[in-house]
C-alpha cells in the first residue's frame, strides 16, 4: 500500500473543513477533484474514511485512526521545512490562533501585530469564535482558552490573569437611579451573555453578581461592550477592554470583582515544532505585557 503525502494532505483538509468545498478552498483545488482523490484513497485503504451526510463529512472509525498518522506526517514535513529554513532567521509561514472574542478583539491584534512586524514573512490568522476549538481536527495551531482542558493530548500553559468588573457609560448613569450597592442593580437594565450559549462556565459572570435576568444579551463580548458604551445598560466587562470604549467606567469595584485566566492550549505533538514554540513564547510574553498595560489604564 503506497499512501502519498499529497493524499494525506487532501484527507486532512476534508477532515478539518468537514466538506469537499471547504477543503477545495484550503487547497485551492476544485471540490470534484478533492472528492475523487478521497474516493481513491478510500479504495486504496479498503475502508470508508468519512460518513457523508447533509451536515457534511464526519470522520469514520477508520478516518479517526488515519487522522493521528496523517497529523504526525504533517508535523514531520513541517519539521523538515523548519530545519531547511534554518532556526536563526525570522519566523515564516502561517499560524492560526483560535480565541474567545474578548482576547481576539482587545489583546491579540496589537500583540500579533508586533510579532508580525518583527517577522515580515510570517502570516498570522486570528479566529474569533465564542466556542471551544478542536485542536485534534487542527481548527487552529493554538488556542487561547479561559479554562484549561482536561482531556486530549494537549499542552496547556497559563498565560496571565485578568480582571472583570461591572461597568456602565456615564450617559447611562446620569439618566438612571444612583447605584451604591449590588442590590441597586435590580432596577437597571443588564447587558450580558445569552445564557444557553455560554460555552464555558468561567463566562457565567452575572450569576456571581446575583443577576438572573439579562435585558440585552449577545454571545459576543464586542456586542456587549458596545451596548454598554451606547448606554444600553450595565454589564460585566474585561478591564482590558475599557481603554477602548470612551465614557465607560467601572462600578462598585470594591463590592464586585472577578479574576479569570487565559491559557495557551496546543496539541502535545506540536512541542517538537520550533517555529510554533518560538511563536508561542512571543505570544505569551506579549499577552502578559498587554493585559497588564491595559488594566493599568483603568
Amino acid at each position: 500500500m503506497d499512501v502519498q503525502w499529497d493524499d494525506l494532505k487532501i484527507f486532512l483538509a476534508v477532515a478539518r473543513a468537514e466538506s469537499l468545498s471547504g477543503a477545495g478552498r484550503i487547497l485551492k483545488v476544485d471540490p470534484a477533484t478533492v472528492g475523487r482523490r478521497i474516493a481513491r484513497l478510500e479504495t486504496d485503504l479498503g475502508a470508508p474514511l468519512f460518513a457523508k451526510s447533509p451536515m457534511g463529512y464526519a470522520l469514520s472509525d477508520a478516518g479517526q485512526r488515519l487522522m493521528g498518522h496523517a497529523v504526525r506526517v504533517e508535523q514531520a514535513v513541517e519539521g523538515v521545512a523548519e530545519e531547511m529554513a534554518g532556526r536563526s532567521g525570522g519566523m515564516t509561514g502561517q499560524i492560526r490562533i483560535g480565541a474567545p472574542d474578548g482576547a481576539a478583539n482587545f489583546v491579540l491584534p496589537q500583540v500579533c501585530a508586533r510579532i508580525a512586524e518583527e517577522n515580515p514573512d510570517l502570516e498570522v490568522q486570528i479566529v474569533a469564535l465564542p466556542r471551544v476549538f478542536n485542536l485534534t481536527r487542527r481548527e487552529a495551531d493554538m488556542v487561547i482558552a479561559v479554562s484549561p482542558p482536561t482531556a486530549g493530548r494537549l499542552s496547556v500553559q497559563r498565560i496571565t490573569d485578568y480582571k472583570l468588573h461591572l461597568a456602565a457609560s456615564r450617559r447611562y448613569l446620569r439618566a438612571h437611579p444612583k447605584i451604591t450597592r449590588l442590590e441597586d442593580l435590580r432596577g437597571h437594565r443588564v447587558v450580558g451573555y445569552i445564557q444557553d450559549m455560554i460555552f464555558d462556565k468561567e463566562l457565567d459572570y452575572l450569576r456571581e453578581a446575583g443577576i438572573e435576568r439579562v435585558n440585552l444579551a449577545s454571545n459576543s463580548v464586542s456586542v456587549q461592550i458596545n451596548w454598554v458604551r451606547q448606554g444600553g445598560g450595565i454589564g460585566v466587562v474585561h478591564d482590558f477592554s475599557i481603554p477602548f470604549v470612551r465614557g465607560v467606567v467601572k462600578l462598585l469595584p470594591e463590592a464586585f470583582s472577578l479574576t479569570r485566566s487565559f491559557y495557551l492550549v496546543r496539541h502535545a505533538d506540536d512541542r517538537r515544532l520550533e517555529r510554533l514554540n518560538r511563536f508561542a513564547a512571543a505570544l505569551v510574553e506579549g499577552m502578559r505585557m498587554e493585559v497588564a498595560r491595559l488594566e493599568a489604564e483603568t
